[in-house]
């Protein structure tokens, strides 16, 4: 992860509802902490504008070397508490 200097590297945002939707473009970031929380914000807007929940949706945020960086889940499971 490279945090100084003005080094911009692209991140890819891959869709994954049962199959995989590749990013081809990516968005410039300076660290993998910039893309993570882009991909909250992704997630909270298709939270916001999808009725139905879809239980398997995440991003899969991957950096320009191809290094998975994080999984955001769209909809997360919410586990009872017990």
């Amino acid at each position: 992860m490279t945090t100084s200097g003005d080094f911009m590297g692209t991140y890819y945002f891959d869709l994954r509802d049962g199959v995989r939707k590749r990013d081809r473009s990516g968005i410039q970031f300076r660290n993998d902490g910039e893309a993570i929380s882009h991909s909250e914000i992704v997630s909270e807007k298709i939270r916001n504008d999808e009725p139905t929940r879809r239980g398997d949706l995440c991003i899969i945020v991957i950096d320009e070397s191809g290094r998975e960086v994080h999984r955001e889940e769209v909809f997360p499971s919410t586990s009872p508490a017990g």
